[in-house]
């Protein structure tokens, strides 16, 4: 999920109902498509009206055929072809 409309290599923009977070205050889902540069894409992501940070699903990821892996101080995604994408456009702070 993000609230970022430019991170998306593409977009249907569309209502799709409403998500809680932490507050219990909803959120419309107004979109939907596929966010990405040229090592990653990720399909099926939401675009939310007001979301400020960018969530992520690790299965997410898993489901478009990536490995993720953590350790004590890092989290590494390795694609298909067993090369490093930069996930940097992903984090906003």
């Amino acid at each position: 999920m993000t609230g970022e409309k430019s991170m998306f290599l593409t977009l249907i923009m569309q209502e799709r109902g409403n998500v809680k977070f932490g507050g219990d205050q909803p959120r419309k889902i107004i979109g939907i498509g596929t966010i990405g540069n040229s090592s990653i894409c990720i399909s099926n992501v939401w675009l939310v009206d007001g979301l400020i940070h960018n969530l992520v699903s690790i299965s997410q990821f898993c489901d478009n055929g990536y490995d993720v892996m953590f350790d004590k101080t890092n989290c590494t995604i390795v694609n298909k072809n067993d090369s490093l994408p930069s996930i940097n456009w992903l984090i906003r702070r």
